[in-house]
Protein backbone atom coordinates (compact mmCIF):
# COMPACT_ATOMS: atom_id res chain seq x y z
CA UNK A 1 0.00 0.00 0.00
CA UNK A 2 0.94 3.59 -0.48
CA UNK A 3 2.00 3.60 3.28
CA UNK A 4 3.27 6.17 5.13
CA UNK A 5 4.87 4.62 8.75
CA UNK A 6 4.51 5.77 11.72
CA UNK A 7 7.56 6.39 13.84
CA UNK A 8 9.16 7.69 16.64
CA UNK A 9 13.09 9.33 17.08
CA UNK A 10 14.70 9.81 20.12
CA UNK A 11 17.92 11.35 20.75
CA UNK A 12 20.47 11.20 23.82
CA UNK A 13 23.73 13.23 24.88
CA UNK A 14 22.64 16.28 23.34
CA UNK A 15 25.35 19.49 24.14
CA UNK A 16 24.01 23.01 24.78
CA UNK A 17 22.66 24.15 20.94
CA UNK A 18 20.79 20.84 20.48
CA UNK A 19 18.04 21.62 22.96
CA UNK A 20 17.06 24.46 21.57
CA UNK A 21 16.55 23.38 17.89
CA UNK A 22 13.35 23.97 16.82
CA UNK A 23 11.00 21.07 18.23
CA UNK A 24 14.39 18.72 17.86
CA UNK A 25 12.81 17.15 15.16
CA UNK A 26 14.32 13.67 13.39
CA UNK A 27 14.48 13.52 9.56
CA UNK A 28 16.48 10.35 8.25
CA UNK A 29 18.51 11.28 11.17
CA UNK A 30 19.03 14.79 10.36
CA UNK A 31 17.27 17.77 12.03
CA UNK A 32 15.28 20.17 9.84
CA UNK A 33 18.27 23.22 10.47
CA UNK A 34 20.69 20.57 9.08
CA UNK A 35 18.66 19.21 5.97
CA UNK A 36 18.44 23.12 4.82
CA UNK A 37 22.41 23.90 5.48
CA UNK A 38 23.05 20.91 3.05
CA UNK A 39 20.46 21.86 0.77
CA UNK A 40 21.42 25.43 0.66
CA UNK A 41 23.68 24.87 -2.83
CA UNK A 42 20.42 23.62 -4.40
CA UNK A 43 18.82 27.36 -4.13
CA UNK A 44 21.85 28.47 -5.84
CA UNK A 45 22.23 25.67 -8.94
CA UNK A 46 18.11 26.32 -9.53
CA UNK A 47 17.62 26.60 -13.05
CA UNK A 48 14.83 28.61 -14.77
CA UNK A 49 12.05 26.29 -16.83
CA UNK A 50 8.86 26.17 -16.75
CA UNK A 51 7.07 24.74 -13.25
CA UNK A 52 6.99 21.27 -14.26
CA UNK A 53 5.81 18.78 -11.75
CA UNK A 54 6.23 14.78 -11.05
CA UNK A 55 4.25 12.01 -8.74
CA UNK A 56 5.45 9.20 -9.11
CA UNK A 57 3.30 5.45 -7.42
CA UNK A 58 5.69 3.43 -6.95
CA UNK A 59 4.13 0.01 -6.69
CA UNK A 60 7.46 -1.86 -4.25
CA UNK A 61 7.69 -5.49 -4.75
CA UNK A 62 6.47 -5.59 -8.34
CA UNK A 63 2.69 -5.51 -9.89
CA UNK A 64 1.58 -8.65 -11.38
CA UNK A 65 1.56 -6.82 -14.87
CA UNK A 66 -0.39 -10.18 -16.51
CA UNK A 67 -2.58 -9.69 -13.86
CA UNK A 68 -3.55 -5.73 -14.21
CA UNK A 69 -2.42 -4.22 -17.35
CA UNK A 70 -1.19 -6.55 -19.93
CA UNK A 71 -3.61 -9.26 -19.70
CA UNK A 72 -3.29 -12.42 -21.73
CA UNK A 73 -6.71 -14.13 -21.82
CA UNK A 74 -6.23 -16.33 -25.11
CA UNK A 75 -3.33 -17.87 -22.65
CA UNK A 76 -3.34 -21.48 -21.34
CA UNK A 77 -4.84 -21.35 -17.11
CA UNK A 78 -1.16 -21.33 -15.78
CA UNK A 79 -0.17 -18.02 -17.18
CA UNK A 80 -3.84 -15.87 -17.85
CA UNK A 81 -4.49 -17.26 -14.17
CA UNK A 82 -7.91 -15.91 -12.75
CA UNK A 83 -9.15 -12.44 -13.87
CA UNK A 84 -11.08 -11.36 -16.41
CA UNK A 85 -10.22 -8.21 -18.41
CA UNK A 86 -12.76 -5.63 -19.22
CA UNK A 87 -13.10 -3.09 -21.89
CA UNK A 88 -11.42 0.73 -21.35
CA UNK A 89 -12.21 4.23 -22.70
CA UNK A 90 -9.61 3.90 -25.21
CA UNK A 91 -10.50 1.49 -27.98
CA UNK A 92 -8.98 -2.17 -28.24
CA UNK A 93 -7.49 -1.70 -24.65
CA UNK A 94 -8.30 -4.02 -21.92
CA UNK A 95 -7.03 -4.55 -18.53
CA UNK A 96 -8.30 -6.15 -15.29
CA UNK A 97 -11.57 -6.54 -14.12
CA UNK A 98 -10.42 -5.17 -10.92
CA UNK A 99 -9.43 -1.91 -12.16
CA UNK A 100 -13.29 -0.48 -13.59
CA UNK A 101 -11.89 3.09 -12.12
CA UNK A 102 -9.06 3.08 -14.18
CA UNK A 103 -10.81 1.17 -17.02
CA UNK A 104 -12.39 4.96 -17.24
CA UNK A 105 -9.43 6.74 -17.10
CA UNK A 106 -6.76 4.80 -19.75
CA UNK A 107 -7.15 8.11 -22.24
CA UNK A 108 -5.38 10.09 -19.51
CA UNK A 109 -1.89 7.33 -19.73
CA UNK A 110 0.28 6.52 -22.02
CA UNK A 111 1.12 2.65 -21.18
CA UNK A 112 3.95 0.99 -21.55
CA UNK A 113 4.97 -2.36 -22.03
CA UNK A 114 8.26 -1.93 -24.11
CA UNK A 115 10.54 -1.95 -20.94
CA UNK A 116 12.99 -4.65 -19.78
CA UNK A 117 16.24 -4.98 -17.68
CA UNK A 118 17.79 -8.15 -16.32
CA UNK A 119 17.40 -7.98 -12.76
CA UNK A 120 14.70 -10.37 -10.96
CA UNK A 121 16.33 -11.28 -8.53
CA UNK A 122 17.45 -8.72 -6.07
CA UNK A 123 14.30 -5.65 -5.27
CA UNK A 124 17.01 -3.48 -4.26
CA UNK A 125 19.01 -3.52 -7.66
CA UNK A 126 16.31 -3.65 -9.72
CA UNK A 127 14.76 -0.61 -8.04
CA UNK A 128 17.70 0.91 -8.75
CA UNK A 129 17.67 0.17 -11.90
CA UNK A 130 14.00 1.96 -12.63
CA UNK A 131 14.44 4.61 -10.16
CA UNK A 132 17.68 6.11 -11.70
CA UNK A 133 18.09 4.24 -15.13
CA UNK A 134 21.19 2.32 -13.81
CA UNK A 135 22.60 -0.79 -12.69
CA UNK A 136 23.21 -1.22 -9.53
CA UNK A 137 24.21 -4.16 -6.84
CA UNK A 138 23.51 -4.14 -3.10
CA UNK A 139 24.27 -5.51 -0.46
CA UNK A 140 22.61 -8.22 1.78
CA UNK A 141 20.66 -5.30 3.95
CA UNK A 142 19.64 -3.92 0.26
CA UNK A 143 21.33 -1.17 0.17
CA UNK A 144 22.97 -0.07 -3.59
CA UNK A 145 26.90 -0.83 -3.26
CA UNK A 146 30.23 0.10 -5.83
CA UNK A 147 32.26 2.83 -5.40
CA UNK A 148 29.26 5.33 -7.37
CA UNK A 149 25.85 5.18 -6.44
CA UNK A 150 23.56 6.89 -8.66
CA UNK A 151 21.00 9.49 -7.64
CA UNK A 152 17.15 9.08 -7.82
CA UNK A 153 14.58 10.74 -10.09
CA UNK A 154 13.57 13.19 -7.31
CA UNK A 155 17.52 13.85 -6.12
CA UNK A 156 18.37 15.39 -9.95
CA UNK A 157 14.95 17.02 -9.70
CA UNK A 158 16.09 18.64 -6.68
CA UNK A 159 19.15 19.27 -7.56
CA UNK A 160 18.41 20.82 -10.94
CA UNK A 161 15.41 23.06 -9.61
CA UNK A 162 15.88 23.45 -6.03
CA UNK A 163 13.41 24.61 -3.49
CA UNK A 164 10.10 26.74 -4.37
CA UNK A 165 7.18 28.63 -2.18
CA UNK A 166 9.52 27.57 0.86
CA UNK A 167 8.71 24.05 0.17
CA UNK A 168 11.59 21.24 -0.39
CA UNK A 169 11.89 20.44 -3.55
CA UNK A 170 11.66 16.37 -3.34
CA UNK A 171 9.15 14.23 -0.44
CA UNK A 172 8.91 10.77 0.01
CA UNK A 173 6.74 8.49 2.11
CA UNK A 174 8.23 6.37 4.10
CA UNK A 175 9.86 2.72 3.48
CA UNK A 176 10.85 2.97 -0.22
CA UNK A 177 14.03 0.20 -1.00
CA UNK A 178 16.03 3.41 -2.68
CA UNK A 179 14.85 6.89 -3.19
CA UNK A 180 18.25 8.22 -2.15
CA UNK A 181 20.28 11.11 -3.63
CA UNK A 182 23.70 8.60 -4.40
CA UNK A 183 26.75 10.21 -4.82
CA UNK A 184 25.11 13.58 -4.86
CA UNK A 185 24.37 13.83 -1.49
CA UNK A 186 22.66 14.18 1.56
CA UNK A 187 21.56 17.88 0.70
CA UNK A 188 19.68 15.74 -1.90
CA UNK A 189 17.79 13.56 -0.46
CA UNK A 190 13.87 13.95 -0.13
CA UNK A 191 12.02 14.97 2.79
CA UNK A 192 10.71 11.48 3.99
CA UNK A 193 6.80 11.36 5.52
CA UNK A 194 5.84 9.33 8.51
CA UNK A 195 2.42 9.02 9.21
CA UNK A 196 -0.96 7.67 7.61
CA UNK A 197 -2.78 10.31 6.14
CA UNK A 198 -6.13 8.04 6.34
CA UNK A 199 -6.07 8.41 9.98
CA UNK A 200 -8.36 11.16 12.16
CA UNK A 201 -5.74 12.97 13.50
CA UNK A 202 -2.82 12.76 10.76
CA UNK A 203 -0.21 15.40 10.79
CA UNK A 204 3.71 15.02 9.96
CA UNK A 205 6.00 14.75 12.48
CA UNK A 206 8.55 16.46 10.88
CA UNK A 207 7.19 19.64 9.50
CA UNK A 208 4.70 19.96 13.26
CA UNK A 209 5.83 20.96 16.44
CA UNK A 210 5.78 18.17 18.74
CA UNK A 211 2.48 18.09 21.55
CA UNK A 212 5.19 17.33 24.29
CA UNK A 213 6.90 20.82 22.95
CA UNK A 214 3.71 22.95 22.15
CA UNK A 215 3.81 26.43 20.61
CA UNK A 216 4.57 28.63 23.86
CA UNK A 217 7.72 26.55 24.04
CA UNK A 218 9.19 27.16 20.28
CA UNK A 219 8.72 30.76 20.60
CA UNK A 220 10.80 30.76 23.96
CA UNK A 221 12.94 28.49 22.01
CA UNK A 222 13.34 30.71 18.83
CA UNK A 223 13.72 33.92 21.25
CA UNK A 224 16.29 32.34 23.41
CA UNK A 225 18.17 30.89 20.25
CA UNK A 226 18.46 34.44 19.00
CA UNK A 227 19.74 35.95 21.54
CA UNK A 228 22.65 33.17 21.66
CA UNK A 229 23.16 33.77 17.94
CA UNK A 230 23.76 37.52 18.51
CA UNK A 231 25.89 37.25 21.41
CA UNK A 232 27.94 34.50 19.76
CA UNK A 233 27.86 36.98 16.28
CA UNK A 234 29.94 39.35 18.45
CA UNK A 235 32.55 37.11 19.98
CA UNK A 236 32.82 34.88 17.24
CA UNK A 237 35.43 35.28 14.47
CA UNK A 238 33.22 32.97 12.24
CA UNK A 239 30.86 35.03 11.61
CA UNK A 240 30.20 34.23 7.73
CA UNK A 241 29.19 30.28 9.37
CA UNK A 242 27.38 31.38 12.20
CA UNK A 243 24.93 33.65 9.85
CA UNK A 244 24.71 30.72 7.46
CA UNK A 245 23.75 28.38 10.31
CA UNK A 246 21.05 31.55 11.92
CA UNK A 247 19.43 31.35 8.06
CA UNK A 248 18.84 27.51 8.27
CA UNK A 249 17.71 27.83 11.69
CA UNK A 250 15.21 29.91 10.25
CA UNK A 251 14.07 27.85 7.60
CA UNK A 252 13.43 25.31 9.67
CA UNK A 253 11.32 27.45 12.00
CA UNK A 254 9.37 28.98 9.26
CA UNK A 255 8.54 25.38 7.47
CA UNK A 256 7.15 24.39 10.44
CA UNK A 257 5.15 27.32 11.46
CA UNK A 258 3.87 28.66 8.08
CA UNK A 259 0.27 28.53 7.42
CA UNK A 260 1.55 27.46 3.51
CA UNK A 261 3.19 24.51 4.96
CA UNK A 262 0.00 23.79 7.65
CA UNK A 263 -2.37 23.86 4.74
CA UNK A 264 -0.63 21.76 2.20
CA UNK A 265 -0.28 19.02 5.40
CA UNK A 266 -4.11 19.93 6.56
CA UNK A 267 -5.87 17.02 4.43
CA UNK A 268 -8.48 17.46 6.05
CA UNK A 269 -9.29 20.30 4.24
CA UNK A 270 -10.47 18.66 1.77
CA UNK A 271 -14.00 18.05 0.93
CA UNK A 272 -15.23 15.07 1.66
CA UNK A 273 -16.03 13.93 -2.02
CA UNK A 274 -12.89 14.64 -2.94
CA UNK A 275 -11.00 12.31 -0.17
CA UNK A 276 -13.48 9.43 -1.29
CA UNK A 277 -12.73 9.74 -4.80
CA UNK A 278 -9.20 8.47 -3.78
CA UNK A 279 -10.38 6.08 -1.52
CA UNK A 280 -10.76 6.45 2.28
CA UNK A 281 -7.31 4.25 2.36
CA UNK A 282 -3.86 4.89 3.38
CA UNK A 283 -2.39 5.14 -0.29
CA UNK A 284 -5.60 6.71 -1.59
CA UNK A 285 -5.24 9.58 1.18
CA UNK A 286 -0.87 9.67 0.33
CA UNK A 287 -1.69 9.84 -3.36
CA UNK A 288 -3.82 13.18 -2.70
CA UNK A 289 -1.42 14.25 0.24
CA UNK A 290 0.80 14.33 -3.09
CA UNK A 291 -1.40 16.64 -5.07
CA UNK A 292 -1.55 18.66 -1.79
CA UNK A 293 2.18 18.84 -1.96
CA UNK A 294 2.60 20.11 -5.63
CA UNK A 295 0.03 22.31 -4.82
CA UNK A 296 2.08 23.80 -2.54
CA UNK A 297 5.40 24.11 -4.65
CA UNK A 298 7.07 20.41 -4.32
CA UNK A 299 8.28 19.67 -7.30
CA UNK A 300 8.54 15.52 -7.00
CA UNK A 301 6.73 13.28 -5.13
CA UNK A 302 7.62 9.68 -4.72
CA UNK A 303 4.53 7.70 -3.31
CA UNK A 304 5.46 4.13 -1.59
CA UNK A 305 3.03 0.97 -2.21
CA UNK A 306 4.05 -2.05 -0.33
CA UNK A 307 3.10 -5.66 -0.70
CA UNK A 308 3.64 -6.16 -4.18
CA UNK A 309 5.70 -9.14 -3.95
CA UNK A 310 3.05 -11.52 -4.40
CA UNK A 311 4.97 -14.88 -4.61
CA UNK A 312 1.83 -16.44 -2.77
CA UNK A 313 -1.44 -15.86 -2.94
CA UNK A 314 -1.36 -13.87 -5.86
CA UNK A 315 -5.02 -13.55 -6.66
CA UNK A 316 -6.69 -13.00 -3.28
CA UNK A 317 -4.35 -10.44 -2.42
CA UNK A 318 -4.59 -8.25 -5.80
CA UNK A 319 -8.35 -8.76 -5.49
CA UNK A 320 -9.20 -7.71 -1.88
CA UNK A 321 -7.20 -4.79 -1.50
CA UNK A 322 -3.79 -4.44 -3.87
CA UNK A 323 -5.77 -3.20 -7.43
CA UNK A 324 -9.20 -1.90 -5.38
CA UNK A 325 -6.88 0.71 -3.72
CA UNK A 326 -4.33 1.20 -6.45
CA UNK A 327 -7.63 1.25 -8.65
CA UNK A 328 -9.04 4.16 -6.61
CA UNK A 329 -5.94 6.36 -6.22
CA UNK A 330 -4.40 6.56 -9.43
CA UNK A 331 -7.71 7.22 -11.20
CA UNK A 332 -8.31 9.80 -8.58
CA UNK A 333 -5.47 11.29 -9.09
CA UNK A 334 -5.27 11.94 -12.32
CA UNK A 335 -9.13 12.97 -12.43
CA UNK A 336 -8.75 15.42 -9.89
CA UNK A 337 -5.06 16.84 -11.68
CA UNK A 338 -7.04 17.18 -14.92
CA UNK A 339 -9.90 19.46 -12.81
CA UNK A 340 -7.56 21.67 -11.22
CA UNK A 341 -5.81 22.57 -14.63
CA UNK A 342 -2.50 20.73 -13.06
CA UNK A 343 -2.12 17.62 -15.76
CA UNK A 344 -0.55 20.45 -18.20
CA UNK A 345 2.50 20.75 -15.93
CA UNK A 346 2.78 17.42 -13.75
CA UNK A 347 3.79 14.26 -14.60
CA UNK A 348 2.54 10.80 -13.31
CA UNK A 349 3.78 8.08 -13.31
CA UNK A 350 2.40 4.99 -11.81
CA UNK A 351 5.52 1.67 -11.94
CA UNK A 352 7.18 -1.08 -9.86
CA UNK A 353 10.65 -2.33 -10.54
CA UNK A 354 9.49 -5.21 -12.32
CA UNK A 355 7.00 -7.79 -13.55
CA UNK A 356 5.26 -10.96 -12.21
CA UNK A 357 6.28 -14.40 -14.12
CA UNK A 358 4.02 -15.31 -16.55
CA UNK A 359 3.74 -19.28 -14.86
CA UNK A 360 1.35 -19.06 -11.13
CA UNK A 361 3.89 -20.91 -9.32
CA UNK A 362 2.79 -23.42 -6.59
CA UNK A 363 2.14 -21.46 -4.45
CA UNK A 364 -0.83 -19.85 -6.50
CA UNK A 365 1.46 -16.73 -6.71
CA UNK A 366 3.75 -15.17 -9.28
CA UNK A 367 7.73 -14.82 -8.95
CA UNK A 368 9.79 -11.83 -10.47
CA UNK A 369 9.89 -11.37 -13.70
CA UNK A 370 12.51 -8.24 -15.62
CA UNK A 371 11.88 -8.77 -18.75
CA UNK A 372 8.10 -7.74 -18.45
CA UNK A 373 6.70 -4.76 -17.22
CA UNK A 374 3.56 -2.29 -17.51
CA UNK A 375 4.35 0.99 -16.91
CA UNK A 376 1.56 3.76 -16.80
CA UNK A 377 2.57 7.44 -18.01
CA UNK A 378 0.03 10.58 -17.83
CA UNK A 379 0.43 14.11 -17.97
CA UNK A 380 2.59 17.07 -18.82
CA UNK A 381 3.92 15.90 -22.75
CA UNK A 382 2.86 12.69 -22.95
CA UNK A 383 1.14 10.88 -25.68
CA UNK A 384 -1.51 10.14 -23.47
CA UNK A 385 -4.51 7.55 -24.35
CA UNK A 386 -2.03 5.11 -26.54
CA UNK A 387 -0.18 1.70 -25.81
CA UNK A 388 3.38 1.56 -26.19
CA UNK A 389 5.09 -1.76 -27.43
CA UNK A 390 3.59 -5.34 -26.70
CA UNK A 391 4.25 -8.60 -25.62
CA UNK A 392 4.14 -12.32 -26.70
CA UNK A 393 0.93 -14.06 -26.12
CA UNK A 394 2.43 -15.23 -22.64
CA UNK A 395 3.66 -12.14 -21.44
CA UNK A 396 7.29 -13.74 -21.42
CA UNK A 397 8.92 -11.24 -23.71
CA UNK A 398 8.94 -7.92 -25.26
CA UNK A 399 8.05 -7.87 -29.17
CA UNK A 400 10.57 -6.15 -30.78
CA UNK A 401 13.73 -4.51 -29.08
CA UNK A 402 12.76 -3.72 -25.42
CA UNK A 403 13.58 -0.13 -23.88
CA UNK A 404 15.78 -0.29 -21.10
CA UNK A 405 16.26 1.34 -17.88
CA UNK A 406 17.88 4.50 -19.60
CA UNK A 407 16.05 4.74 -22.22
CA UNK A 408 13.36 4.90 -19.60
CA UNK A 409 14.93 7.42 -17.53
CA UNK A 410 15.75 9.45 -20.24
CA UNK A 411 11.85 9.39 -21.29
CA UNK A 412 11.06 10.51 -17.63
CA UNK A 413 13.89 13.53 -18.12
CA UNK A 414 12.54 14.82 -21.32
CA UNK A 415 9.68 14.90 -19.99
CA UNK A 416 10.55 16.91 -16.95
CA UNK A 417 12.46 19.35 -19.02
CA UNK A 418 15.81 17.94 -17.41
CA UNK A 419 18.80 17.85 -20.00
CA UNK A 420 20.10 14.85 -18.79
CA UNK A 421 23.59 14.51 -21.10
CA UNK A 422 24.90 16.90 -18.52
CA UNK A 423 27.79 15.61 -15.93
CA UNK A 424 28.17 16.13 -12.26
CA UNK A 425 30.93 15.42 -10.29
CA UNK A 426 31.34 12.38 -7.91
CA UNK A 427 32.82 12.73 -4.61
CA UNK A 428 36.12 11.91 -5.97
CA UNK A 429 35.61 14.24 -8.79
CA UNK A 430 34.75 11.85 -11.78
CA UNK A 431 32.58 13.56 -14.40
CA UNK A 432 29.33 11.18 -14.39
CA UNK A 433 26.52 12.02 -17.00
CA UNK A 434 22.78 12.14 -15.75
CA UNK A 435 22.03 9.50 -18.00
CA UNK A 436 24.20 6.98 -19.45
CA UNK A 437 22.98 6.68 -23.68
CA UNK A 438 19.75 6.34 -23.07
CA UNK A 439 17.24 7.42 -25.48
CA UNK A 440 14.07 8.93 -24.59
CA UNK A 441 10.71 6.61 -26.05
CA UNK A 442 10.13 9.00 -28.98
CA UNK A 443 6.19 7.46 -28.64
CA UNK A 444 5.53 8.56 -24.68
CA UNK A 445 5.97 12.22 -26.01
CA UNK A 446 2.88 14.05 -27.78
Amino acid sequence: MFSLHSRRTNGSGMHRRAFLEVGSLPLMGLTLPTLFSRTAESQEHAQPTKELNCILLFTEGGLSNIDSLDMKPEAPVEYRGEFRPIATNVAGLDICEHLPHMAQSMDKVCLVRSIAHTESGDHAAACHYMLTGHPQRSDPTGQPTGSIIHPSFGSVVSKERGWRNGMPPYVASGGFVYEGAGYLGTSYNPLKLYGDPNAENFKIDNVSIPDSIGWDRTIRRRRILDRLDDWQRRVDTSSGALLARSQFYQQAYDVITSPASKQAFNIADEPAEIRERYGRTTEGQTALLARRLIEAGVRFVAVRSGGWDTHDNNFPRLKDSLLPALDKAWSGLLLDLEERGLMENTVVICMGEFGRTPRVNGAAGRDHYAPCNAIGISGAGVNMGTVIGATDAKCERVLGTPDSTMDFAATVYRLLKIDDSREYLSNDGRPIAINNGGKPIAEVLS
